[in-house]
């Protein structure tokens, strides 16, 4: 049986690009090179966050990286969106150090895809061991991988992992020409109500879509206001640098499309995406001008004109929000995994999760009665 050497790296930009991204691919931008170590050299994550980097890599036999996760040492579970407090209080009060953990993920983004990155799935196993030893030799509580897409569950479940189940809203794109024609498979009610709220939203307002070379620092510093005041209101404190943002032109601007409602010239709201091969992801939402529905005009609406423009199979508007319910977003279920090395613990933390589990489900059953879409 072949034995592979897991190693730990300083940070994604620490490694080669290419080797990484021949490994993460190229579907989901929130794993990619680019994208990790913007966050890395804008300091979004890094010293002082309760975000280190510790990327773990298995070389091939041809000496490049064939496998990796992008890892890191958590102080806290802030921005992860999937809550594991209880958890950690209640191993605390029995005694046990809950942090530091270790959290493979896109940070700050609810966001499914892979968290095995593999030129081949082989090694897969290899790397989960990997992520294991390094929580066991450094006598950590546990490991959690969030946002795992569903391909990766069962390389998770085979392993041992506990999974965990929760829900999203996606809009899907079933091969519509235009807004109007998936308007049509609504009940006329919400038809109506649809239309009135897009009309009432952007009266008086002209909206832009930019991407690419028409991403300016005028821009994203605009955006930067929006950002911050959501994110005070939402964390308290930001999660991303102003930084971040200049980085995301500098090496991903492709990839990366920014809707602005401007009154008079002057932009008052902004809703950022980034495009996927086959997905359009909202991330963040702000404004400066309180319009009644601009918010589902930006964040909802419009990801859906832009969706269906670029052909691309659905739009994930990011977590929580019931409200995306009658706006076309059906719920889907989205899955995390961890890792608790305590025999006590993982027990009471599988017997939460059964619980849990079948709550979600009646939820997500009751949710999707209840779609806008016309009923037979």
């Amino acid at each position: 049986m072949t034995e592979w050497v897991a190693r730990i790296a300083a940070g994604v930009a620490e490694l080669p690009r290419d080797q990484w991204d021949a490994c993460a691919g190229s579907a989901n931008p929130f794993v990619s090179w680019d994208f990790l170590t913007a966050l890395e050299r804008s300091g979004s994550v890094g010293e002082g966050t309760g975000w280190q980097p510790l990327p773990l890599v298995i070389d091939g036999p041809d000496g490049r990286i064939a496998a990796a996760v992008p890892a890191y040492g958590k102080s806290h579970s802030q921005g992860e969106y999937v809550f594991d407090h209880g958890w950690a209080d209640a191993w605390e009060r029995a005694g046990g150090r809950y942090y530091p953990k270790i959290q493979i993920a896109a940070p700050f983004s609810p966001v499914p895809g892979p968290r095995l990155l593999l030129r081949n799935e082989a090694f897969a196993p290899a790397l989960i061991a990997g992520v294991e030893t390094l929580v066991e030799r450094n006598s950590l509580s546990s490991a959690h991988a969030t946002f795992v897409e569903a391909d990766q569950v069962p390389l998770f479940e085979a392993a041992g992992w506990l999974i965990r189940e929760d829900s999203q809203f996606h809009w899907t794109n079933r091969g519509y020409d235009d807004f109007g024609d998936f308007l049509a498979e609504l009940s006329s009610e919400k038809r109506k109500n649809i239309r009135k709220e897009r009309a009432r939203a952007v009266a008086g307002l002209d909206i832009v879509h930019l991407t690419g070379g028409a991403l300016t620092e005028a821009h994203w510093d605009i955006f930067w206001d929006f950002y911050q005041d959501t994110g005070a209101r939402k964390w308290g404190t930001p999660y991303l640098t102003r930084s971040f943002f200049s980085l995301l032109s500098e090496t991903m601007a492709d990839k990366v499309l920014l809707v602005l409602a401007l009154r008079e010239g002057r932009a008052i709201a902004g809703a950022l995406n980034l495009i996927g091969s086959d997905a359009l992801y909202g991330r963040y939402w702000g404004c400066s001008e309180d319009v009644p529905n601009l918010h589902f005009e930006l964040c909802y609406y419009q990801a859906i004109d832009i969706a269906i423009s670029r052909g691309l199979k659905r739009v994930e508007a990011g977590a929580q929000g019931g409200h995306k319910l009658a706006r076309g977003y059906a719920p889907e279920p989205t899955w995390s995994a961890h890792h608790i090395p305590n025999p006590g613990f993982r027990r009471a933390v599988a017997d939460f999760l059964a619980a849990e589990r079948a709550g979600v489900q009646q939820d997500r059953q009751w949710l999707a009665e209840r779609t806008p879409f016309r009923k037979g």
